[in-house]
């Protein structure tokens, strides 16, 4: 057999026998860790395993005795998760071209042969230490760099020169800069609902920076333990074991969460997280499923580790790369600011006098010239926490001072979310406390309760800066004339704070908001106002989004409930703060200008000069042909249009929506034609879509499925009958499945979809259905309500469910095919679910047998 034929055999073999040693150690290894539960074996276990495939593989292919096999990164610091990948330098001498050597061609070859996921650089020293100035994540690799095989001269040159080489201060800098990045990446919060247990704050990167700086620094050594950081007083030796359980903690969430997966799989996605609690042997309660309890567990542990990684940068940065020398500057006898940041005068001012801790956060929110807390401040707050109890909770004085921290001009929101990292807010109110890392499966809210409450008080305090009037002028407005704004915050607090009880969360909120403001002082009015704002948190958008607002009845129910002009402001305000702080997906120009509508009816309302339904009738009508005259259309024009047009059309349009239509059909009444319009959404956002063609059955179906195959969700449906029977149908439109501009889709829509009307009338094939993983692994069970309306001669039809493509044409073509008119259409999306509402009517509806067998068909539809 020639050599090299022998060669090839030689390495199949080799191959082979190496890639079944490694599966059969991976193998032992994680049956081992499944019966004992030992994560730090298992990552020291996997890197050994690797480390004794790499040096066999070196030995067997004859490499140049002056080349070094370097491992870097986690794998340098002798941890291998079950599906990270393997990081190794080549150190080759100075002015060698061994990128292109066979025998290292044939050894990375090699390497990815066996299965293993390699990540490889081959560089001389001079080379690393340029490459690692150019890179911080090339220099923070290096960092911990292990030899496996090869030249140890080598090896030592390199440690030496980089060791020279490395500025801890610079490094310190780069790393901190780096962190900002990184956590901005992740929105700045680990209580998203599918956070990266490696990269999102609170995951394993943030204790890794710990011991980078540490090494950079040599104030630690490669491989060792939180207690050594203690030793070196970085850390306390509470610290030092809190470090410990919450590293551990990470380190089963993420071999769990690998093997699972199969692959390497940091975040936490939903479908995995109901086996992951399962394999920590969490059990579902009556209220919780198991994976919310998990899942609780892991944002508290993520919190302890941001706190945690806070003080010890604040530590760190003041060894590495200490400021200039500032002497003190006493503010009273508890506290001094060192370098523009609050310190305590002695470490025992808490535990002496507990009324401090809040103290330290109101003088943070007076003085703007603090940038922070001290090290030691941040460290002693944590260990005073206890010392907040009911009796602190009952002192007079203790509530005038948290109640003051609302009332402040500045610093409210991040003060607030300080004592939420540290334990105090939960401390002190217990009701928070219970909420901290609580999950909402809802497919509507973003974050977990106690960062969506912080979220939505951030809101409100961004509507009374002036720097944000830009974002919501209409509620920097309405804020800037509230007298005493800081009862919303206190509002916005308590609104979901029995999320998670059981029950209505609404009801159980307020009974907590009563009894705050009863042992706070917050008296008559104000008290009351803060009340009712928790309890109807929801009541303003489910009333804009879900009732016609140009029913005269809905708006007087309305003005009853919210009762005077203050309550309706401030109801306002916090409605368009929750909703923005639910989510990104969640809050939408539309959705604004269905708030404002409200808020402006049930004003005119309450000021008792609201009109009668014909006198805003005839303003309308007014309004409207003053906007044609400026368009220069002549009097009287709309006189043949109009004839045939009733007054729910005209008080269910605007007068700018009713001149548009009026401008695009004056002269075509009757046209034998379909008539198709389009326009940007004067609200800014958006397509507006009107549709005039003789009616014909299934035609609501018909457009609907043409929307939803341009990707398009339906914000609003207006459906109407001329009285000579004509459809004029208009639609809003948001979110388009692509990526053109809405202004470019103006023409077509216009011409497909006049193209597509003009066709015989035939039925949409269904939209093909893409669920998001959130509606897969958090399914909503669908419902659909039909009652008559109180007139007795059309009914309203509410559905509930989760959201997908083409939901709106399915609901559709079931209305359509039982002969089902629909008059008016509400839609709501909230997140990944939809809270629809139907204005329908059909002389089959009235038989019991017929509504039975049409809510049945539609819970079909809906059901996914």
């Amino acid at each position: 057999m020639p050599a090299a034929a022998i060669a090839r055999t030689g390495s199949r073999t080799l191959i082979a026998e190496t890639r079944a040693a490694l599966h059969a150690g991976q193998t032992e290894l994680r049956a081992a860790y499944e019966q004992g539960g030992n994560a730090g074996a298992l990552l020291r276990g996997r890197a050994r395993l690797v480390d004794r495939a790499l040096r066999g593989l070196w030995q067997k292919q004859d490499v140049p005795a002056d080349i070094a096999l370097v491992a870097v990164g986690g794998y340098g610091r002798g941890e291998l998760y079950p599906a990270s990948d393997i990081d190794l330098l080549l150190l080759v001498p100075e002015g060698c071209d061994a990128a292109h050597h066979p025998r290292i061609e044939s050894l990375v070859g090699l390497l990815w042969d066996i299965g293993l996921d390699i990540g490889h650089s081959v560089r001389s020293v001079g080379e690393c230490l340029v490459e690692s100035d150019r890179d911080i994540t090339v220099q923070t690799t290096l960092i911990e760099a292990r030899l496996l095989r090869g030249n140890r001269g080598l090896f030592a040159e390199f440690v030496r020169r980089f060791q020279e080489h490395l500025d801890p201060v610079a490094f310190f800098k780069a790393k901190l800069l780096e962190q900002e990045e990184r956590h901005a990446r992740h929105n700045d919060t680990p209580y998203s609902l599918e956070p990266n247990c490696k990269e999102s704050p609170g995951g394993l990167r943030d204790l890794q920076m710990i011991r980078w700086l540490a090494l950079a620094a040599n104030l630690d050594a490669p491989g060792a333990h939180w207690r050594d950081l203690a030793d070196a007083v970085l850390v306390t030796a509470e610290e030092a074991r809190s470090l410990g359980r919450a590293e551990e903690f990470l380190r089963h969430i993420r071999i769990r969460m690998h093997h699972l997966a199969g692959r390497r799989e940091d975040k936490l996605l939903f479908e995995y997280q109901e086996k992951l609690a399962q394999s920590f042997s969490i059990q579902p309660t009556e209220l919780r499923r198991a994976s919310e309890i998990l899942m609780q567990r892991y944002y508290r542990n993520a919190k302890l580790v941001t706190q945690l990684n806070s003080i010890v940068l604040l530590n760190l940065g003041d060894r590495i790369a200490p400021g200039p020398a500032a002497a003190p500057v006493a503010i009273d006898e508890r506290f001094q600011t060192v370098s523009d940041r609050l310190d305590i005068r002695d470490d025992g001012v808490f535990e002496r006098t507990p009324r401090a801790i809040l103290e330290c956060f109101l003088l943070m929110e007076r003085r703007s010239e603090l940038k922070g807390m001290t090290a030691r401040t941040l460290r002693a707050l944590w260990q005073a926490r206890d010392r907040i109890d009911a009796a602190f909770r009952r002192d007079p004085d203790n509530r005038a001072l948290f109640l003051s921290l609302f009332r402040q001009e500045r610093g409210l929101v991040h003060e607030l979310r300080l004592m939420n990292r540290y334990g105090i807010l939960g401390r002190y109110l217990p009701a928070f406390r219970r909420i901290v890392g609580q999950m909402q499966h809802d497919l509507f809210h973003a974050y977990t309760v106690d960062q969506h409450i912080l979220q939505v008080v951030r809101n409100l305090r961004r509507f009374s800066m002036a720097e944000f009037a830009h974002e919501y002028p209409f509620c920097t407005q309405l804020m800037a004339d509230f007298e005493r704004s800081w009862l919303l915050y206190v509002a916005a607090l308590f609104h979901d704070i029995a999320k998670g009880r059981g029950g209505d969360h609404s009801r159980l909120g307020m009974a907590d908001a009563r009894r705050f403001c009863r042992e706070h002082g917050i008296a008559g009015e104000d008290g009351e106002l803060v009340v009712f704002l928790v309890e109807h948190h929801l009541t303003m958008s489910s009333v804009a989004q879900k009732q016609d607002l140009a029913d005269p009845d809905v708006i007087d129910a309305f003005a009853k409930v919210v009762r005077n002009e203050r309550r309706l402001t401030a109801l306002f305000l916090i409605t368009v703060a929750d909703i923005r702080g639910t989510g990104p997906k969640v809050w939408n120009a539309w959705k604004g200008k269905l708030l404002e509508d409200l808020y402006h009816l049930t004003l005119q309302q309450l000021r008792g000069d609201a009109p009668l339904p014909m006198v805003g009738l005839a303003q309308r009508q007014w309004d409207a042909k003053s906007l044609l005259r400026l368009r220069g259309l002549s009097e009287g024009v709309e006189a043949d249009l109009w004839k045939q047009l009733d007054t729910g059309y005209f008080m269910r349009h605007d007068a700018g929506e009713i001149a548009w239509h009026t401008r695009m059909l004056y002269y075509r009444v009757d046209s034998a034609e379909p008539v198709v319009k389009a326009r940007l959404n004067p609200i800014g956002e958006g397509l507006q879509v009107m549709v005039y063609i003789a009616d014909q059955p299934g035609l609501f179906a018909r457009l609907c499925g043409f929307f939803a195959r341009l990707g398009y969700s339906i914000a609003e449906a207006r459906i109407h009958t001329t009285r000579h029977g004509y459809a004029l149908d208009s639609f809003a439109l948001l979110d388009p499945g692509h990526d053109m501009p809405y202004r470019d889709m103006i023409a077509l829509v216009e011409h497909d979809l006049t193209e597509r009307l003009r066709a015989p009338s035939a039925p949409e094939a269904p939209v093909s259905v893409r669920l998001s993983r959130q509606v897969r692994h958090f399914p909503i069970t669908p419902t659909v309500n039909i009652h008559v309306d109180d007139r007795g001669n059309q009914y309203v039809m509410s559905i509930s469910a989760a959201d997908r493509p083409g939901l709106l044409h399915a609901v559709a073509r079931v209305l359509s095919q039982h002969g089902v008119q629909i008059r008016s259409a509400k839609i709501a999306t909230l997140g990944e679910r939809v809270e629809d509402t139907f204005l329908i009517s059909g002389h089959e509806l009235s038989r019991m047998a017929t509504l039975v067998r049409l809510e049945q068909e539609l819970l079909a539809v809906l059901q996914i």
